[in-house]
């Protein structure tokens, strides 16, 4: 892979709207945070250190990749891309924001279906990530776990045997493993349980977050779910842990869209077919009206309401009408107003050929999910 794909293309495997409870879970995610032993945490690292730490990695690339490991992976200077270029790796999950913003020598390790990504110089020194379409947080931890292990092959990871993977944050100390799924809920939010449903999930020692993680907002009715705690526990734990909590939460979203077609369903379809013909129509759109009625549609589609469009083409939407990736493939930055009129075309341009049938009537063999 060109390392202009990473940019470029919108298709990543998370975005199929595949997988188990792919109607429910968007993705599954491991990340791993591991640092090289006798060198300061990247918070504290001075240029010339980071930059070491970025050849050390491309060095032990080169060196897997000449023994045939990790085919096709590609190492990307992110610190020597454009501004929007990194927004839009964010964009895409394969970068943190914190990553996008730091002025210090970063890069990232990528591999062609843009599944597994190693940010180098993120708050760890390496952040080894998975992500996978539905709940698959099992085999997320398998593919994360055999690059975490041929890159440790090639470099001195710090380690202790009483506190096991030194991290530059304490709450990462142990495992150095955050598992994470990001999750469509609008049913909770539409029959007020979110709140309720939330608090026992954070009770349980998970953490609950918005559409890109720690400090961001629940756009489209989408959060992510992740464990806090790594020490003391083992991988497999955790991800059993959080696991047992996601079937619990997809039990409840799937009741509360139950009691929503039973109750409620005239107004669902009013609903649903309403954020059809807003986007299918528009000539102007907000990032955030966007995401919302994306996820009405989503729901829709979720619910038998709609034939079309296919899950792909909703996740697809959410990366590629997000303002960076929409200035990207404008070719430079664009003017707020610009931006809106350019991403109501683009989805006027994903729905033209959609023509959904009247609320209630999903027809049979011709239904696309």
């Amino acid at each position: 892979m060109r390392p202009e794909e990473a940019t470029e293309r919108p298709s990543a495997l998370w975005v199929t709207g595949s997988g188990p409870h792919a109607d429910i879970v968007i993705s599954s995610r491991i990340r791993l945070a591991r640092n090289l032993a006798g060198i300061p945490f990247p918070h504290v690292l001075s240029e010339e250190g980071a930059e070491d730490i970025v050849r050390r990695v491309q060095g032990a690339h080169q060196a897997l990749q000449a023994e045939g490991r990790l085919k096709g992976y590609t190492f990307v200077r992110v610190d020597r891309l454009p501004p929007l270029d990194r927004q839009v790796l964010v964009e895409k999950h394969l970068i943190s924001p914190q990553h996008a913003q730091e002025a210090k020598p970063t890069a990232l390790l990528i591999d062609p279906e843009q599944t597994v990504s190693v940010m180098v110089n993120e708050e760890d020194h390496l952040r080894i990530q998975c992500l996978l379409p539905g709940l698959q947080l099992e085999k997320a931890w398998e593919t994360a776990n055999a690059v975490d292990d041929a890159l440790e092959e090639k470099l001195d990871f710090a380690f202790g045997e009483r506190l096991g993977y030194l991290t530059a944050c304490p709450t990462n100390v142990g495992t150095g493993l955050r598992a994470s799924v990001m999750l469509h809920l609008p049913a909770l939010i539409l029959t007020n349980q979110a709140a309720r449903v939330g608090h026992a999930v954070i009770k349980l020692g998970l953490a609950v977050r918005g559409l890109y993680g720690e400090g961001t907002e629940a756009l489209g009715n989408m959060f992510q779910v992740s464990n806090q705690v790594t020490l003391g526990q083992t991988e497999e734990e955790i991800i059993h842990d959080l696991r047992s909590v996601t079937e619990q939460l997809v039990g409840h979203e799937t009741n509360a869209r139950k009691l929503l077609m039973s109750e409620n369903r005239s107004q669902i379809e009013d609903r649903v077919n309403r954020a059809y013909g807003i986007l299918a129509n528009a000539r102007i759109m907000t990032s955030q009206e966007a995401m919302q009625l994306l996820s009405d549609l989503r729901l829709g589609v979720d619910l038998d309401l709609l034939r079309l469009p296919r899950k792909k083409t909703l996740n697809e939407l959410m990366v590629v009408t997000r303002p960076a990736y929409l200035q990207r493939l404008a070719g430079g930055e664009l003017e707020p107003l610009q931006r809106d009129i350019r991403r109501a075309t683009m989805i006027r341009g994903s729905l033209r050929l959609v023509d959904p049938p009247p609320a209630g009537d999903a027809g049979g063999d011709q239904k696309a999910r």
